[in-house]
């Protein structure tokens, strides 16, 4: 599970009811902020929205179901795949590029394992960038599509919020007559624009990111992963590929690799 995700929605929250029940009321002002009518609105509004703009309905509901990937754990470790594409290169140093077809059992990864095994079968070095960076641009627009949902949940919500809003307006506009009433209408009339900043602000937005933020991380990882194994089939020296893959690397994770272990292998 992603703490830093379940912490900080949770904090969120906590915070926020803190702030609504630390008045004069305590917690019977949560009672004031509960509204059917402007939850079905503003919620019930920006989710139609997001519906109509969706491909389809499985794309809807892949949509939603989406907010587990936040509370993964993404399994990513770009020290530990340097680290093996060095193991895979003196390999293929010492026993030839067909004796990575072994090692390619081992791989746990789908993309990693495909591009050894294009190598393997003597694929020309430009058709397997060509294929992998194929692989790697449909996974990076399914990425961007989930995101994009998130992304136009968090637009639909404090737009049906204000739509909302405009509804109580005018209801209370009419019966203006009745002044005992205006103070109540309003509140009840600012509630959906309060649901709509809450949909995008405390979900919406930071699920978005932290999806990007996700992808990003998988892109960059499998951009190694490219680089490498074309190294490995150019036949460079394994620390030159070392060197090379580091540059993908912030400064304090390229010390933590340190130098690799199998070094330059002769023969």
């Amino acid at each position: 599970m992603d703490l830093a995700s379940i912490i900080g929605l949770a904090l969120a929250l906590i915070l926020m009811v803190f702030g609504i029940i630390s008045g004069d009321e305590g917690i019977a002002a949560m009672a004031g902020f509960l509204e059917y009518k402007s939850a079905l609105i503003t919620f019930g509004g920006a989710f139609a929205a997001v519906l109509a703009m969706s491909p389809s309905i499985g794309a809807f509901v892949g949509g939603l179901k989406s907010i587990g990937l936040v509370l993964k754990v993404l399994p990513s470790n770009e020290k530990e795949t340097i680290e093996n594409i060095i193991n895979l290169s003196n390999v293929a140093r010492k026993e030839g590029l067909l004796a990575l077809e072994e090692a390619a059992n081992t791989i746990e990864d789908d993309f990693m394992k495909k591009g050894v095994l294009l190598i393997v079968d003597g694929t020309d070095p430009e058709l397997v960038r060509s294929i992998m960076e194929t692989e790697l641009m449909c996974i990076e627009d399914r990425h961007k599509q989930v995101i994009s949902f998130w992304e136009n949940l968090g637009a639909m919500g404090p737009a049906w919020g204000m739509i909302g809003t405009l509804i109580g307006l005018i209801n209370m506009l009419g019966k203006l007559s009745d002044v005992a009433s205006v103070g109540p209408q309003m509140a009840v009339a600012l509630i959906t624009t309060f649901y709509g900043s809450l949909l995008a602000n405390w979900i919406c937005t930071p699920v978005a990111n932290k999806l990007k933020s996700n992808n990003d991380t998988e892109i960059r990882l499998k951009e190694v992963m490219v680089e490498g194994l074309l190294s490995i089939q150019a036949g460079e020296n394994p620390r030159v590929i070392e060197e090379k893959l580091k540059s993908f690397l912030s400064p304090t994770k390229r010390s933590e690799l340190g130098s690799n272990e199998g070094g330059e292998v002769n023969g």
